[in-house]
């Protein structure tokens, strides 16, 4: 099994459509893959085309347990003084970029255009995120052999 980090690199998002009927909307992105979550910053008063440009990292195995390989990135307006508003969702599978990473030692998807579906199931605009695996380096002299006192050179 190949242990390592997924780095995943938020850059923004287009025509996300403003929920605010006053000023402009503060997106922020969670994202989740397998159980751990990050949040990005709020991109206050950016309105639909929000910029981040933020990294963030993630352990991830290939093969693993399960066969989950999504990471999901839901995007949210902070409010002040109201519950915030989900505005959309982008599903990545990113199976084959482990699988690809766990063979050759690293494996990138350069930033790409993801799209943004609501909770009904329409079109909400577009996100761009790219993702690298790398597998952990070994640690120096990790499973290496340390002779006992009979392997003693006295």
């Amino acid at each position: 099994m190949a242990t390592g980090t997924m780095e995943v690199l938020l850059v923004n998002a287009k025509g996300l459509g403003d929920t605010d009927f006053i000023g402009d909307m503060d997106p922020y992105v969670v994202l989740q893959y397998k159980g751990q979550e990050r949040k990005s910053i709020v991109a206050r008063g950016q309105g639909s085309n929000p910029s981040w440009n933020e990294k963030f990292n993630f352990r991830a195995e290939y093969p693993g347990s399960g066969n989950n390989f999504k990471l999901n990135l839901k995007i949210l307006d902070k409010d002040t003084f109201s519950a915030d508003d989900f505005i959309g969702q982008a599903t990545i599978y990113v199976e084959d970029l482990l699988a690809l990473g766990a063979e050759n030692g690293a494996a990138q998807l350069h930033p790409r255009k993801y799209s943004v579906i609501s909770a009904d199931q329409t079109y909400r605009g577009e996100i761009q995120v790219g993702v690298t695996f790398t597998i952990k380096a070994e640690a120096e002299n990790e499973g290496a052999k340390f002779g006992g006192w009979r392997e003693s050179s006295f």
